[in-house]
């Protein structure tokens, strides 16, 4: 079983609607989480666009070619810096022009696509503040579960679980992904100021907590086109449910270092998965 501690890093960024600009300051801030010894970096949902869903559209990248700019800069920054990249969550096509899916990709440090995970649930709300999502009119729903494993610089196996945003309310997602042996989870995220302030730190504990697991939730921040404005607070909960590492204000990371053994005493003195009965 894995015991050394592992050092990971969320990255938070306030993206917009120029997807070169967008990936400028992604290849920064993961040369500076891995300078900080990250092994894994976790990039916010929406990471490369935030604009216009025309715009979206048109970026959408075939990702089993591998050719496209995001594409080619998660993979160029992953080989660069040696380190696993969770990409947030980008436009992939999907055969339907006008709904690409919303897709998370794990990097490995080689550059190899490892895993990809199309969001399942899709945010359409009418909020309290007059902003109204629809997703689900630009994005095609994915329909699986994604659990992984990552390999770290020691050797070691780790399972990692995959979710997008809007995930995060569906605990049976996460028991899917318990149920697959994962140790991480990551939910990228571009979460309103509206539903932040009251149920970002709130969803992402209780997962940890329920789950027992570590969560690395790295999120979108500020202002964006379309009028929309992020709640950021990018952060990594362990599996006791303590929030072991924030972003500040604005673009930035930050660094955790998850120990291990220290999820299996949780495991070891609270089993409840295994007092499960349902």
């Amino acid at each position: 079983m894995p015991s050394a501690p592992l050092t990971v890093a969320v990255v938070q960024l306030s993206s917009q609607d120029g997807v070169a600009e967008n990936l400028h300051r992604v290849t920064a801030l993961v040369a500076e989480a891995a300078r900080g010894g990250a092994e894994l970096v976790a990039l916010p949902e929406n990471f490369a666009y935030m604009g216009e869903e025309e715009g979206k559209r048109a970026i959408a990248e075939d990702v089993d070619e591998g050719a496209g700019p995001i594409v080619t800069t998660l993979r160029s920054a992953a080989r660069e810096h040696g380190t696993w990249i969770v990409a947030g969550g980008m436009p992939e096509a999907s055969g339907d022009r006008d709904r690409p899916f919303n897709t998370s990709l794990l990097v490995a440090p080689d550059g190899r696509l490892v895993a990809r995970y199309r969001k399942v649930h899709l945010f359409d709300v009418d909020l309290a503040d007059g902003t109204k999502l629809l997703e689900s009119n630009a994005t095609r729903a994915g329909d699986e579960a994604c659990a992984t494993t990552f390999t770290t610089a020691d050797g070691r196996e780790l399972g990692l679980g995959m979710t997008i945003c809007y995930d995060l309310r569906f605990p049976e997602l996460f028991r899917r992904l318990l149920d697959r042996g994962v140790r991480i989870v990551t939910v990228p995220a571009a979460f309103t100021v509206t539903t932040g302030k009251d149920h970002w730190h709130v969803l992402l504990r209780a997962r940890a907590i329920e789950n027992q697991v570590f969560v690395l939730a790295p999120a979108q921040h500020g202002r964006h086109p379309r009028g929309r404005t992020t709640y950021g607070k990018s952060l990594v909960v362990d599996p006791w449910g303590d929030v072991i590492a924030q972003a500040g204000e604005g673009e930035g990371v930050a660094f955790a270092r998850l120990d291990f053994a220290a999820q299996d005493r949780v495991r070891a003195s609270l089993p409840c998965i295994g007092h499960r009965r349902l």
